[in-house]
């Protein structure tokens, strides 16, 4: 499981880079998957997965507590992706894109941090206490 969360880390490290370099190209992806119903659905239920997968790695984590939280947020993102539908998710994404880069970068800054965490808490053994 540790291995699959060091994914869901590098993959977020990996968002969270290009959100910096390119905001634009984070929009543009985002925009793909907010055309249909179905593209929203499936990436709601990949980021539930992505979710799932880090709060069942967090035991073995330096940090479990807060990879619990991390993963339970994650989830709730896609969740309230799907509950929210897809003209509203492109409302918000829509929103965010005319206030400018500025506000997209700072999500891909809490992204690359968030991913930097998660690869430093799933790669080591949790402490044992004396």
């Amino acid at each position: 499981m540790k291995r699959a969360a060091l994914l869901v880390a590098l993959f977020t490290v990996g968002v969270g880079v290009v959100g910096l370099i390119w905001p634009e190209s984070g929009t543009a992806i985002r925009r793909v998957y907010y055309t249909t119903p179905a593209r929203l659905y499936t990436a709601g239920a990949i980021r539930v997965a992505m979710g799932l997968v880090v709060v069942l790695s967090a035991a073995a984590s330096r940090a479990p507590r807060t990879l619990r939280v991390l993963g339970a947020a994650i989830a709730t993102q896609g969740l309230a992706a799907t509950l929210m539908g897809p003209d509203r998710a492109r409302a918000i994404m829509e929103w965010e894109t005319m206030r400018g880069t500025p506000i997209l970068r700072v999500g891909a800054t809490v992204a690359l941090v968030v991913g930097i965490f998660m690869v430093f808490a799933v790669t080591g053994n949790r402490k044992q206490s004396a």
